[in-house]
């Protein structure tokens, strides 16, 4: 099966990528990253922005004053927003749109307590789904992702669950593209004996390897949002995960000592893809789902 994205699809991508280009590019968000430590802040006018380009409204039917898409163009504009990290409880919000007021539009911050209790972005929240009572603030490796946990945790407590997992699966592949870009880059610039790093066996196998991992991911992602079946949102998830957090430490290793330093920006995509790798639908949670799977096969 040959699978490509429509001419409306790659309009879609391009202007999504272009609109976060021009207000969230790779100053925001090291400005972001420099203040976030004392007291992370959410971005109204860029959420509102968002909202205005339909970003959370992306599914929501004409009729309800939505763009009328569906969950594959939904994806690819979550895989943009892993590319530059846009900061927010961008998932949450965005399958809040005609539920909670104010959400399609971005005038509204909607959060969620996951199936562990922890809620992201609760601070700069407006309405919290799920019982968030009691919850305290615990230390992210992320410092634009803040988290707190709930005192009780409930399984209960995140609709949506499917969704959540395949719109963090895009935006981990959004993360695994950008970071193989990152490490080509550098093995092309970067010169050691005379010669750029990029010409050495071993760091061409890292390179390839990296590309390999998003291109698995991105078929597998893609697929599941077609199908939305559990086994291949799982699978995508799987994949993903791997991609982002594998090949942000690969690409840590092409750029040598200098990768480990707060002036790169390698570490900032390796932070962020552990931190969404916890979200519901994590490893353990979609081995689970398709070792059942096969064993109902079998």
């Amino acid at each position: 099966m040959r699978f490509q994205l429509t001419e409306d699809q790659r309009a879609l991508r391009d202007g999504v990528r272009g609109l976060l280009a021009g207000r969230f590019g790779r100053e925001r968000l090291r400005a972001a990253m420099e203040t976030a430590e004392a007291a992370p802040e959410l971005d109204r006018g860029l959420w509102r922005e968002l909202g205005a380009a339909g970003f959370f409204s992306l599914r929501l039917p004409e009729a309800a004053g939505g763009v009328g898409l569906g969950l594959p163009e939904a994806v690819l504009a979550f895989e943009e927003a892993g590319r530059v990290l846009l900061p927010g409880p961008l998932i949450a919000t965005h399958l809040a749109a005609g539920v909670v007021p104010g959400a399609a539009t971005g005038e509204a911050v909607v959060t969620v307590v996951d199936g562990g209790g922890v809620v992201e972005w609760l601070g700069a929240a407006d309405v919290v789904r799920g019982d968030a009572a009691g919850a305290v603030p615990v230390r992210s490796v992320d410092p634009l992702t803040p988290l707190h946990r709930a005192a009780e945790p409930d399984s209960d407590a995140c609709p949506d669950v499917l969704l959540t997992s395949l719109l963090t699966a895009a935006e981990q592949l959004g993360t695994a593209a950008r970071v193989c870009e990152l490490a080509v880059q550098h093995a092309r610039t970067r010169e050691q004996f005379g010669r750029p790093i990029g010409a050495f066996q071993a760091v061409q196998q890292l390179c390839a390897g990296m590309l390999v991992r998003v291109e698995v991911a991105r078929a597998a992602v893609y697929a599941a949002a077609v199908t939305v079946h559990p086994a291949d949102v799982a699978a995508a998830r799987l994949l993903a995960d791997e991609a982002a957090v594998r090949g942000a430490r690969d690409c840590l290793q092409v750029h040598g000592g200098m990768g480990f330093t707060w002036e790169s920006d390698v570490h900032l995509y390796l932070k962020r893809a552990w931190v969404r790798a916890r979200r519901p639908g994590s490893v353990t949670e979609c081995e689970e789902l398709l070792a059942a799977e096969l064993l109902t096969e079998a």
